[in-house]
Order: C-alpha cells, then structure tokens, then sequence
C-alpha cells in the first residue's frame, strides 16, 4: 500500500513538472537561443596535451620504490580540455599534476607505488558520449595499460537532449572499450555539473537544464556502481566555495569563467585537488 501511494505521487509529480514544461516551453527556447546568442566563445587553452613528471624527488622517495609510472589520461568535453583557463597549466590536467605530486608527499603507500607521472589529455569542446566513444575506437591501443582514465562527459548530452536510454548506452560502451582495449585500472567519471548554478543561464531555463543534467547525473551513478574499478566522482562544490571563501560570503561567479559557463581556473585548482585525492586513494593499498 504504501509503494503504491508511492509510485502514485511520483507519477503526480512527474505529470506536473512535464505540464509546467509545456507551458514554460516557449521561455525555454528564447532563453535558451539568446544565451546561445550571447554567451561568449571560450578558446581551448594553448599549450602541451601531454607530459611526464617526476611525482618524488630523491629526497621524499623510499626504500621499496618500485619507480613505476603512473599514467593518466583525461578525456571528454570543453571542461576535460581546459576551456576557461588560458593555459593546460591553469586547466584541470595542468593543476591535477601538482595535486598528485603532493599527494605522494603526503601519502607514503601512493608514493612507493609511482615515482613518475606520465599525464595526456584526449578532450574536444562539444563532445558529447558519442564522440568521445567515437574517439576511443579511433584512438590506437596503448603499449602498456593505462592505470587511470578521467571522464567529463554528459553536459553536451544535456544540451542535445539525448534519451536516457541511449546515454546509458553509450557509457556502458564507453566502459567497456576503456577496460578491454586501453585496460584502464581506474576509471573515473566526474559528476555532471549542477547546471543551474551557471551564472550564464537564467531562470527558468536554469532549474529546467539543471533538471536534465541531474536525470543523466544519476544514471551515470548507477551505471558506475555496476562495474568494478569504476568509480564515480561526485565533485564536491560546496566544499570548493567554503574552502575559498574560509567560512566567509562568495561570490559564486569567481568559480566560472568569463562565459559564465565553463570552470575558472580557480574551480579547476578545486577541482584537481578532489581529484588528486580520490587517485591516490584508488591506489592505496
């Protein structure tokens, strides 16, 4: 009885919230083509895509190293490429290398494992799920297996309005040819991002893309915990803002770029950290 009054009121809600969406539908489309009108275009930033560091000098490395390396790529969409920053230093693959070699000053198990950080970014503004399958195909086998792979996708599915069905699809093959051909140890896909907080989106419009990235957030979480080594990171924003503000007010635009829509370079800085954090727990044994 009480699942029944259950599904009952899930079904209510989602009948209201389609029928506001009919009546929204007209504000939705002239917002939407005049922010696509007006949102400034964002550059990738200039710069190296790839790249091996040391994580350890001589002076931190211990006895038991085993010197290997630690491969990661970063794939996806505009945010996996940087768009925002002016550099691939100042992007998310740029500040991820200084966030790792700290973590393997900090972390003693992580740095017995990799002395070296061999680092490659594979990301195309505008790609969607498919395209970036696409790309993987298309890419050639790797000589040796990667150990981590990093994922932004999901924002230009939103956008495109892909079935939930279909996105489920194509992360389940995404998946499946980052482990059989690049034999990826971690895979990693970042959460989507929480839409309506873009200053470059108004209400409603906001609260309406927000709704669709949250759909799509949570079946790529559900897809994750089906799989081995298959971790979803659920980028922490309200812990990026109070870090940065200290307990004090934030303006909540210093964490996007000039479009109002992308990452700034502070947000990627954040952003690296976390994910820094999440590696060297992964490899933590």
């Amino acid at each position: 009885m009480v699942a029944h009054s259950k599904t009952k009121a899930a079904m209510s809600t989602k009948l209201s919230t389609t029928a506001r969406d009919v009546l929204l539908a007209p504000i939705y489309l002239y917002q939407g083509s005049k922010v696509k009108r007006d949102t400034v275009r964002l550059p990738e930033p200039e710069g190296e895509r790839h790249g091996q560091v040391k994580l350890t000098d001589a002076a931190h490395q211990t006895i038991g190293d085993n010197n290997r390396i630690l491969s990661v790529m970063v794939v996806g969409d505009s945010a996996a490429a940087g768009v925002g920053s002016q550099t691939q230093q100042e992007a998310l693959a740029g500040k991820l290398i200084p966030a790792l070699q700290q973590q393997a000053l900090n972390n003693q198990a992580f740095a017995q494992q990799f002395a070296t950080l061999s680092w490659s970014v594979q990301a195309t503004t505008g790609h969607t799920s498919f395209d970036i399958l696409r790309r993987l195909y298309v890419m050639p086998k790797p000589s040796q297996p990667l150990d981590v792979m990093v994922i932004s996708v999901g924002v230009n599915d939103t956008t495109t309005k892909v079935a939930a069905a279909e996105w489920q699809q194509r992360l389940e093959a995404i998946i499946t040819i980052a482990q059989r051909k690049f034999a990826v140890r971690q895979l990693i896909f970042v959460r989507l991002p929480q839409m309506e907080q873009m200053p470059a989106l108004p209400a409603p419009l906001s609260h309406f893309v927000g709704a669709k990235a949250t759909k799509l957030d949570e079946i790529l979480q559900q897809v994750c915990s089906a799989h081995d080594s298959v971790t979803y990171m659920a980028t922490d924003f309200a812990r990026m803002l109070n870090e940065h503000s200290n307990g004090g007010p934030i303006d909540i635009s210093v964490m996007f770029a000039d479009d109002g829509f992308h990452p700034s370079s502070l947000m990627y800085g954040y952003w690296a950290q976390q994910l820094a954090e999440l590696i060297a727990e992964l490899f933590d044994t």
